[in-house]
């Protein structure tokens, strides 16, 4: 069984879509992102991108992330460069709880280049930690989307 990053979120999944259909914030919530170069309009239907730097200053790299797929309030697939590492798939769902909150999963895979060949299960350790911060900074992002 593959292992995601998982949160609770004490807000409804519509809060949450409202931070990830936000480009401009996407440096807010995602580690490694350092700052937003530019965001497609029709952000994020898919073929969009957002332009963003990784790293940090003085030694950014210029990267950019792709919508494969997105269902509103539900499910974003996003296809990230990861310079050395090759291309990355993350597949973010949104699942409205009982209480009224979401269940937020992230899971990342990287998909071409050379840790392409690195084992799924050795992947998902490698990325649970970083994408479980992710999902931290997005609840946090999203609480504060209330207010």
């Amino acid at each position: 069984m593959a292992r995601i990053a998982t949160v609770e979120a004490p807000v409804a999944p519509a809060r949450v879509w409202e931070i990830l259909s936000d480009g401009w914030r996407y440096a807010a919530w995602v580690v490694g992102a350092s700052r937003i170069r530019a965001v497609d309009t029709a952000w994020p239907e898919a073929g969009t991108r957002i332009h963003h730097s990784v790293g940090l200053w003085p030694l950014l790299l210029d990267d950019r992330t792709e919508v494969r797929s997105m269902v509103p309030e539900r499910e974003l697939v996003l296809r990230a460069r990861a310079w050395l590492f090759g291309k990355a798939e993350i597949r973010i769902t949104l699942e409205p709880t009982p209480a009224g909150g979401t269940r937020v999963g992230m899971a990342e895979h990287v998909v071409a280049g050379p840790y392409a060949l690195v084992p799924d299960r050795v992947q998902e350790e490698l990325v649970l930690p970083r994408n479980q911060e992710c999902l931290r900074r997005l609840v946090l992002l999203a609480e504060g989307a209330t207010e």
